[in-house]
Protein backbone atom coordinates (compact mmCIF):
# COMPACT_ATOMS: atom_id res chain seq x y z
CA UNK A 1 0.00 0.00 0.00
CA UNK A 2 1.25 3.58 -0.75
CA UNK A 3 1.53 5.49 2.66
CA UNK A 4 0.46 8.82 2.66
CA UNK A 5 0.82 12.06 5.75
CA UNK A 6 -2.05 13.37 7.33
CA UNK A 7 -2.72 16.31 9.45
CA UNK A 8 -0.62 15.91 11.92
CA UNK A 9 2.31 17.01 9.61
CA UNK A 10 4.16 20.20 10.89
CA UNK A 11 5.92 20.50 7.77
CA UNK A 12 9.36 20.18 9.11
CA UNK A 13 10.99 18.98 5.48
CA UNK A 14 12.67 15.84 6.71
CA UNK A 15 11.12 13.43 4.60
CA UNK A 16 11.33 14.55 0.95
CA UNK A 17 15.37 13.52 1.50
CA UNK A 18 15.16 10.25 2.73
CA UNK A 19 12.85 8.93 -0.39
CA UNK A 20 14.13 6.47 -3.06
CA UNK A 21 11.66 7.68 -5.36
CA UNK A 22 10.86 11.10 -5.06
CA UNK A 23 7.35 10.89 -4.28
CA UNK A 24 6.92 13.30 -1.35
CA UNK A 25 6.50 16.95 -2.01
CA UNK A 26 5.62 20.11 -0.29
CA UNK A 27 1.89 21.18 -0.71
CA UNK A 28 -0.04 23.30 1.59
CA UNK A 29 0.12 23.54 4.15
CA UNK A 30 1.69 19.99 4.60
CA UNK A 31 3.79 17.82 2.31
CA UNK A 32 2.13 14.84 0.53
CA UNK A 33 3.45 11.48 -1.18
CA UNK A 34 2.73 11.15 -4.83
CA UNK A 35 0.75 7.35 -4.33
CA UNK A 36 1.94 6.33 -8.00
CA UNK A 37 5.67 6.52 -6.77
CA UNK A 38 5.56 5.53 -3.93
CA UNK A 39 6.54 1.80 -2.92
CA UNK A 40 6.92 1.61 0.47
CA UNK A 41 10.93 1.48 -0.10
CA UNK A 42 10.50 -1.81 -1.28
CA UNK A 43 13.04 -2.46 -3.46
CA UNK A 44 15.36 0.23 -1.68
CA UNK A 45 15.24 -0.39 1.90
CA UNK A 46 14.06 -2.69 4.64
CA UNK A 47 11.64 -0.03 5.96
CA UNK A 48 10.07 3.41 4.62
CA UNK A 49 12.84 5.93 5.42
CA UNK A 50 10.11 8.94 5.91
CA UNK A 51 8.31 6.92 8.63
CA UNK A 52 12.00 6.59 10.64
CA UNK A 53 12.50 10.33 10.47
CA UNK A 54 9.10 11.62 11.11
CA UNK A 55 9.09 13.64 14.22
CA UNK A 56 5.12 13.67 14.40
CA UNK A 57 4.47 10.21 13.49
CA UNK A 58 1.93 11.42 10.57
CA UNK A 59 2.76 9.06 7.68
CA UNK A 60 0.59 6.06 7.38
CA UNK A 61 -0.83 3.29 5.13
CA UNK A 62 -3.37 4.91 3.08
CA UNK A 63 -6.31 2.55 3.22
CA UNK A 64 -7.15 3.69 -0.39
CA UNK A 65 -4.36 2.44 -2.22
CA UNK A 66 -3.75 -1.70 -1.29
CA UNK A 67 -0.86 -2.99 -3.10
CA UNK A 68 1.42 -6.59 -2.18
CA UNK A 69 4.66 -6.30 -1.92
CA UNK A 70 5.39 -7.92 -5.44
CA UNK A 71 3.75 -4.48 -6.54
CA UNK A 72 5.71 -2.16 -4.87
CA UNK A 73 8.45 -4.26 -5.95
CA UNK A 74 7.13 -4.11 -9.68
CA UNK A 75 6.73 -1.06 -9.29
CA UNK A 76 9.78 -0.11 -7.73
CA UNK A 77 11.78 -1.38 -10.56
CA UNK A 78 9.60 0.61 -13.12
CA UNK A 79 10.46 3.58 -11.59
CA UNK A 80 14.58 3.06 -11.68
CA UNK A 81 14.87 1.12 -14.91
Amino acid sequence: MALTINEDCTACDACPSVCPNEAISKGEPIYSIDALRCTECVGAEDEPQCRLVCPADCIVISPDWPETRAELQEKYDQLHS
